[in-house]
């Protein structure tokens, strides 16, 4: 099969290589699949650096999610040959890869493998952020940074959905209006505005309830500044590069919540509430709540100018890797 290597860490313009590699070999749980479809995420290009939170044994088969069709499976595992499933799992930028079960989810018959290979981690991601951790409510103020990212799309449909108040922040009147479409019902080019003062005014003075924060370094410093009493700060990533510092006594003064979302370690820690979550984004995707917004469909053989869109920012929504 064809994979994307890495064999050092590095620049993936240096570290990428498209190498012919054997299968890897089905075990209990396990399914093989044939990929149909990738998504890109922001952090496939620290895991290639070397600078995610987990690194990765070297040599790997980068990307984190993806959608295809199961073609053998384990002793262990219910997956039947020929169902449709995603996963968001390592090696996905691959023609064929091994995904374990509880990685694993069926796809809806409505449900394209370019949407699939972009939803799992974004919508559970945004969702567990919104619904479990901030435990948003109907008529909160939300705020959401990166409003036309992939976690910041999602953020925004499942906060409309949810009946949040949506403000919106994005780098140019393109990007807004991606979050327009997608829901958001105040926008912010922080580029041109104080997101600062927009924020206050927008909500009379009063401050955001809830603040959806993927990028850190100064957006955070920032947001402190247009909390509301009591509001929740749901820190997502790291986008910026920077990993922001609070002082306790803002926190103390505001009576506001920081809230880390890992959502991966909920698959030690609660995996049912995972599924639980899935059952439920499948549900707004039928209703037309929820839907991945895809910028750019590419190769598997053009991934390193895939990657270049996402680091350079010049996409929005999701990046997603076709693989025939």
């Amino acid at each position: 099969m064809q994979a994307w290597t890495v064999h050092n860490f590095g620049r993936y313009q240096e570290q990428l290589k498209l190498e012919e590699r054997d299968l890897p070999q089905v075990t209990g749980s396990e399914a093989l699949i044939k990929v149909k479809a990738s998504g890109i995420n922001f952090f496939d290009l620290l895991a290639i650096a070397g600078k995610y939170q987990v690194k990765a044994p070297l040599p790997f088969v980068p990307g984190g999610e993806a959608a295809g069709e199961v073609v053998e499976a384990g002793e262990a595992c219910d997956l039947k040959v020929g169902e449709r499933v995603m996963t968001s799992h390592s090696g996905a930028f691959a023609e064929f890869m091994i995904a374990p079960q509880n990685a694993t989810f069926r796809i809806p018959p409505n449900m394209s493998y370019e949407d699939a290979a972009a939803f799992q981690l974004n919508y559970q991601t945004s969702y567990f952020a919104l619904e479990h951790r901030a435990g948003l409510k109907k008529a909160d103020y939300l705020l959401v940074h990166g409003g036309a990212g992939g976690v910041g799309t999602a953020a925004i449909q499942i906060g409309k959905a949810l009946g949040a108040k949506v403000i919106a922040t994005a780098g140019s009147a393109e990007k807004l209006q991606i979050c327009r479409q997608c829901g958001a019902g105040f926008l912010i080019n922080y580029r041109t505005e104080d997101f600062i003062e927009k924020v206050m005014d927008i909500t009379d003075g009063k401050g955001a309830d809830v603040i959806y924060d993927p990028v850190g370094g100064d957006v955070f410093d920032q947001s402190t500044r247009c909390i509301a009493w009591e509001g929740r700060i749901i820190v997502i990533g790291f986008t910026s590069g920077r990993i922001p510092e609070i002082r306790t006594n803002k926190v103390l003064l505001k009576n506001m919540s920081v809230v880390g979302l890992w959502w991966g370690n909920y698959r030690l820690h609660n995996p049912q509430l995972i599924e639980e979550s899935q059952q439920r984004l499948y549900q707004m995707y039928a209703d037309g709540a929820v839907k991945p917004v895809i910028h750019s469909v590419y190769e598997i053989k053009d991934l390193p100018k895939a990657l270049e869109l996402i680091e350079n920012r010049k996409s929005y929504g999701k990046v997603v890797i076709k693989v025939v």
